[in-house]
C-alpha cells in the first residue's frame, strides 16, 4: 500500500534557517491510517527545492529573470520566441540538469530577486537526512525536488533533484517478465516516481512544500548512496545532444 501526506503548519523559511528543524514539528503530527504518528523507518521525506533554496540563502537580486537565467547557463539546448516578445529558452545548468529557465523561479520572490536551485541538492538532503535522524531516530529517505517539463510531453511533473538514502534507480535487468522472457533494459526512475507520487499531495500555491511517502522501503538505503546526480546522462549517453548523428 503506499500512503502519501502533505503535512501543513510548515513556517516560511528563510537564509539560515534548519530545514529538518522546522520541518520536523509539522512531521511528528501526521497521522496514519494504522494510528502510529510521526516518521518510521522506510518513509521518504520530499521537500520542494523552493524552502531549500530560501534556507540556503539562494535567493538573489536580478534586474530581470533573464540576467538570472543567463548566469545559471552552461549551455543552450534551445529556445523558442513567444507570441508575446518573450523567449522561451531551454539549458543546461551547473548541476548538469537540463531544464527551463535554469530552474530559475521568480514566484512568490519579492521584486527585484528570483529564487536559484540549491548549490548541491545532494548535500542539501543528506544534510536533511542527518537532522531527521537525530530528531526521529529513523534513517528516512530524502529527496529534494524541483518541477520540469520532460521532451514530447506537454505538461510539468516533479523530478528529484537530491536525493539521500534513497535508491534513485531501481535495475530491473536481470528479472523476467510476466512471460519468463528476460528483462534487459528496465532501470526504473524510482526518485523520480517517488517525486511525482508526493507532487500530488504538495502544492506552492496550498503551501505544502513537504509530504511524507510510506510503502517504498524497499527504495530506502542505510547509507546516503550517490544522490540523484547519477539520473543524469553523460555526455556519451546522451543521443539527444547530437540529434540524427
Amino acid at each position: 500500500m503506499l500512503l502519501v501526506q502533505a503535512p501543513g503548519g510548515i513556517p516560511v523559511l528563510t537564509k539560515g534557517d534548519d530545514v529538518a528543524a522546522l520541518i520536523t514539528p509539522a512531521l511528528a503530527a501526521l497521522v496514519w491510517p494504522d494510528g502510529t504518528t510521526g516518521l518510521a523507518a522506510g518513509d521518504v521525506v520530499v521537500i520542494s527545492s523552493k524552502i531549500v533554496s530560501k534556507a540556503e540563502g539562494r535567493m538573489v537580486a536580478a534586474r530581470d529573470r533573464e540576467d538570472a537565467i543567463t548566469s545559471q547557463t552552461v549551455r543552450e539546448v534551445a529556445r523558442r520566441e513567444r507570441a508575446d516578445g518573450t523567449v522561451l529558452r531551454i539549458v543546461e545548468n551547473p548541476l548538469g540538469l537540463v531544464m527551463a529557465a535554469a530552474g530559475v523561479d521568480a514566484s512568490n520572490t519579492p521584486p527585484g530577486t528570483v529564487l536559484l536551485l540549491p548549490e548541491d541538492p545532494d548535500a542539501s538532503a543528506r544534510r536533511i537526512r542527518r537532522g531527521l535522524h537525530a530528531r526521529f531516530g529513523v534513517n528516512p529517505g530524502v529527496l529534494v525536488t524541483d518541477t520540469s517539463g520532460r521532451p514530447w510531453r506537454r505538461g510539468v511533473a516533479d523530478i528529484a533533484i537530491g536525493a539521500a538514502g534513497v535508491l534513485v534507480l531501481e535495475d530491473l535487468r536481470g528479472g523476467v517478465d510476466g512471460y519468463g522472457r528476460p528483462l534487459t533494459a528496465t532501470v526504473m526512475a524510482a526518485a523520480d516516481e517517488v517525486a511525482a507520487a508526493a507532487e500530488l499531495v504538495k502544492g506552492k500555491a496550498a503551501g505544502l512544500p513537504v509530504a511524507v511517502v510510506r510503502g517504498v522501503a524497499r527504495l530506502v538505503t542505510d547509507d546516503d548512496g550517490p544522490g540523484a546526480r547519477s539520473l543524469i546522462r553523460t555526455p556519451e549517453e546522451d543521443l539527444f545532444r547530437h540529434g540524427a548523428d
